[in-house]
């Protein structure tokens, strides 16, 4: 299944390790320290030009972690993953 991060960008769930609101994580100086590192390396794929509501971490088998910046709120992607409605089934 993929999660659709807006624009014409969609990504695997299942490699999703991640959904974080931009507002809440980024007061943590680690996490602003991360978000720059993976910045200056090319890891950083920005998806809108809008102000900016959450990141995605994507990391593929083995693979570099990709940070996916998107003007969706992280509430609305959990939303759409169908996580919240597994917990509610069991």
């Amino acid at each position: 299944m993929y999660l659709h991060l807006g624009q014409d960008t969609v990504i695997k769930i299942q490699d999703i390790i991640g959904i974080f609101d931009m507002e809440t994580s980024t007061i943590a100086k680690s996490t602003r320290s991360y978000l720059s590192n993976a910045q200056k390396t090319g890891r950083v794929v920005n998806v809108s030009m809008e102000m900016p509501k959450s990141f995605v971490l994507c990391g593929g088998k083995g693979g570099p972690v990709t940070v996916y910046i998107t003007q969706i709120s992280s509430t609305t992607l959990l939303k759409r993953t169908g996580y919240i409605d597994d917990i509610a089934n069991v």
